[in-house]
């Protein structure tokens, strides 16, 4: 058993691994790419430094607190980007019939899938979240604690995004759907969860999953408390688990387009 897991871990690394290499066959466009993100992020420094000088705290964040939490926005959307890419078009496989060619692959269908693409301008967002860390709020635990929730919430992101393209084998256009709830989740993540109440604040704690994901996190890195983290590590599990069900029981609803594709 643990050597059919490591070996499907292995596989999929290897896959991500030349998903990158392809790209970085072009190094100055891959480069630019990093680049250009990495400066795209930095501009809304600039929004919240005029900010804070108007007043003093924004929805009880200071500061430094609002580039943390910028920061483990981008770095866990980016490395969701760039280990998982292809859960973000999981619709369009499903509609176009497109998950033929990795039905016959004898390895995790889910795994084949949601690894077989990269998007390697999100390593500029994951590397923006680390300076970030660095350069406004840096310590030894807090670096620890980031790495950890970045990982966290890349396994979150990623998740929801599942979840959310899976909904497209019962329903035609719950593309557009998900693709929104996955749009106001990269949103919201990028406000401080202070000035959101009633509903608002409900939905996303409890239904856009941006609470577990940024909010809870940023809270512990600033004030640690350890059933908070387990809070948020329970959170991360049983979402991986429901998204994971739903997407193999989904599958069974699968219809294939008849297509004959190889995937290179």
């Amino acid at each position: 058993m643990l050597t059919a897991v490591k070996n499907q871990l292995r596989v999929c690394g290897l896959s991500v691994r030349y998903n990158i290499m392809r790209e970085m066959l072009n190094r100055v466009t891959f480069l630019t790419n990093i680049g250009f993100m990495i400066l795209n992020n930095a501009t809304f420094i600039v929004q919240w430094i005029i900010l804070f000088h108007l007043k003093e705290d924004i929805g009880g964040y200071h500061m430094s607190d609002v580039m943390l939490l910028w920061g483990l926005a981008a770095s866990s959307y980016g490395l969701s980007r760039i280990l998982f890419a292809r859960a973000f078009a999981l619709p369009g496989l499903i509609i176009n019939g497109k998950l033929d060619a990795y039905l016959v692959q004898p390895k995790n269908v889910l795994l084949s899938v949601i690894t077989s693409a990269t998007n390697t301008s999100a390593i500029g967002d994951l590397i923006y979240g680390y300076l970030i860390v660095c350069l406004f709020c840096f310590s030894v635990s807090r670096l620890l604690l980031f790495t950890l929730f970045t990982i966290t919430g890349t396994v979150i992101v990623t998740a929801f995004a599942l979840l959310m393209g899976s909904l497209t084998f019962w329903f035609v256009r719950a593309d557009a759907f998900g693709d929104n709830m996955i749009n106001c989740l990269i949103s919201f993540s990028t406000y401080p969860d202070g000035i959101f109440q009633g509903t608002a604040r409900f939905l996303l704690y409890n239904i856009i999953p941006v609470g577990m994901a940024i909010y809870q996190p940023i809270h512990i890195m600033i004030e640690f408390d350890v059933r908070s983290l387990l809070t948020v590590l329970g959170y991360t599990i049983l979402l991986s688990a429901i998204a994971i069900l739903v997407f193999y029981r989904g599958l069974r609803r699968y219809s294939s387009s008849n297509l004959m594709e190889v995937r290179q």
